[in-house]
C-alpha cells in the first residue's frame, strides 16, 4: 500500500473524504500539521518517507525534491493550479511524476474576486465595523454600469471574472501575452490603456518575469482613483509601491485575497488601512470545489503511483 502525505489546508479540512478516498484508491494517507504551509525544513524531514505527495503551497524547491526522491517519494500532485512554488526543473532532472488541478475552481475565485470588487467600491467592510460600533456612517460608493477594468490573465478564471463584469455593464481589457483575441473584450499589451482601467484584476500564474508586475511604473500608468483586486499571487505586486500610491491617494484602495509573505502580519500597513480588503488566500475554497479537487488530487496521484 503506498504511502502518501498530504499537506494541503483545504484539502485538510475534510478529514472523512480523504479517508474515503484513500479506502478507495488503497492508499494510506498521512495529514500533516499545517496552517498555510510546512517549512522546507519539516519537509525535508518528512517526505523521504511517503511514495507521494499531495501538496499545497509548500516549498517544494530542489533541495526538497532530492531529498524527497532520495526516499520513497515517486510522485507529487499539486494541489490547485498554481505551480510557482514548485521546481519543476528539479522535478524532471530527479524523474518525479507530477501533476497538477486546473479547471477546478475558475468559477469560485472568479465569484470572491466580484465580490470584493463590491465590497471595495460600495465600502461594505467599512460601514459593517461602523454600525457594530454603534455608528451610522453612509460613505458614497461607485456605481459599476459604464466603468472599465483590466484583468491580467486570460484564463479561466480571468474569462469567468470578465463573464460576471459584463453582467454589471463593466467593459473590460484583458492582458495575456499568450491570447490575442477575445470576444466582448479589447486585447492590450501591458500596461498599455491602464490609464482607462477603473478596476484592475490580477488572475494570472506568477512567473519569473512577471514577479511585481504592478510596480511603480505599472501604478504610474494607472487611472487616479483606481481600485485593484488580487486573487492569483502576493508577489505580482510590489506591496511597498502599492501602499505609497494609496497613501497618496493615487489608487482608492485595493483588495488581497495573497500577499508577498503569508500570512499577513497583524502590523502590516494593510491590516491597519481602512482602503483595503483582506482575505487569507482562501478564494477557492468551497465545499464543492474543494471535494471535487481531493477526489481530482488523489485519483491522479494513485494513476502516477500506479505505473
Amino acid at each position: 500500500m503506498n504511502k502518501i502525505l498530504i499537506t494541503c489546508p483545504p484539502m485538510l479540512k475534510e478529514p472523512e473524504q480523504i479517508n474515503e478516498l484513500a479506502q478507495k484508491f488503497d492508499m494510506q494517507a498521512t495529514e500533516a500539521e499545517v496552517i498555510q504551509t510546512l517549512t522546507e525544513q519539516e519537509l525535508l524531514e518528512l517526505l523521504p518517507e511517503y511514495d507521494g505527495w499531495i501538496a499545497g503551497d509548500d516549498p517544494a524547491s530542489r533541495t526538497v525534491i532530492q531529498a524527497a526522491r532520495g526516499g520513497k517519494l515517486r510522485a507529487i500532485v499539486k494541489w490547485g493550479i498554481g505551480v510557482d512554488n514548485i521546481d519543476l526543473h528539479a522535478v524532471e532532472e530527479f524523474g518525479l511524476q507530477f501533476a497538477n488541478t486546473p479547471g477546478m475552481f475558475s468559477d469560485e475565485v472568479a465569484d470572491l474576486a466580484y465580490g470584493y470588487l463590491i465590497n471595495l467600491v460600495r465600502k461594505i467592510t467599512q460601514i459593517d465595523k461602523s454600525v457594530r460600533a454603534g455608528q451610522w456612517i453612509k460613505p458614497q460608493g461607485m456605481s459599476l454600469r459604464g466603468k472599465t477594468a483590466g484583468v491580467v490573465g486570460l484564463g479561466n478564471i480571468g474569462k469567468s471574472i470578465i463573464a460576471r463584469l459584463h453582467t454589471s455593464g463593466v467593459s473590460t481589457i484583458g492582458y495575456d501575452p499568450f491570447v490575442e483575441a477575445l470576444e466582448g473584450s479589447e486585447i492590450r499589451n501591458w500596461p498599455e490603456d491602464l490609464g482607462r482601467c477603473d478596476f484592475l484584476f490580477l488572475a494570472c500564474a506568477l512567473t519569473e518575469s512577471n514577479q511585481h508586475l504592478v510596480n511603480s511604473d505599472a501604478i504610474s500608468h494607472m487611472k487616479p482613483g483606481a481600485y485593484l483586486i488580487n486573487v492569483s499571487r502576493g508577489p505580482l505586486i510590489d506591496e511597498r509601491a502599492l501602499l505609497r500610491s494609496m497613501q497618496d491617494g493615487h489608487i482608492a484602495g485595493c483588495a488581497l485575497d495573497v500577499f508577498e509573505n503569508e500570512p499577513l502580519d497583524t502590523a502590516s500597513p494593510f491590516a491597519l488601512s481602512d482602503q483595503t480588503v483582506l482575505g487569507s488566500h482562501n478564494a477557492s475554497n468551497t465545499k464543492e470545489a474543494v471535494q471535487a479537487t481531493n477526489e481530482r488530487a488523489m485519483s491522479l496521484l494513485h494513476d502516477m503511483l500506479s505505473r
